[in-house]
């Protein structure tokens, strides 16, 4: 079974900035896309940020010139680097692996990762 492990969430003022990890148990050149979600108290789980296989990469609007994601196949790692950060941020972050074969879509989860963005 695959296990993605978060790290980095904390507490930050706005204007802030903040570096989330994800750490797969295998190689992540086994999945077709990794991408970071976030769920805010009272609201539905959105998508932040993922990256291909193939590198390609896209962001919600909302986070769009402040957001980055990357990723290092060596340590096995994903990564979101937050700035700018606001109150609105705030959320639980988890990150996401998705495995393609013949006949079947695998997704993995990580146990989340809390940030809190407040003076």
């Amino acid at each position: 079974q695959v296990q993605l492990v978060e790290s980095g969430g904390g507490l930050v003022q706005p204007g802030g900035s903040l570096r989330l990890s994800c750490v797969a148990s295998e190689s992540i050149f086994s999945f077709i896309i990794m991408g970071w979600y976030r769920q805010a108290p009272g609201k539905q789980r959105e998508l932040v940020a993922y990256i291909t296989s193939g590198d390609f990469i896209n962001y919600a609007d909302s986070v769009k010139g402040r957001f980055t994601i990357s990723k290092d196949s060596a340590k096995n790692a994903v990564y979101l680097h937050a700035n700018s950060l606001t109150p609105e941020d705030t959320a639980v972050y988890s990150c996401n692996a998705r495995r393609v074969n013949i006949s079947r879509v695998d997704d993995y989860w990580g146990q989340g990762t809390q940030v809190t963005v407040s003076s």
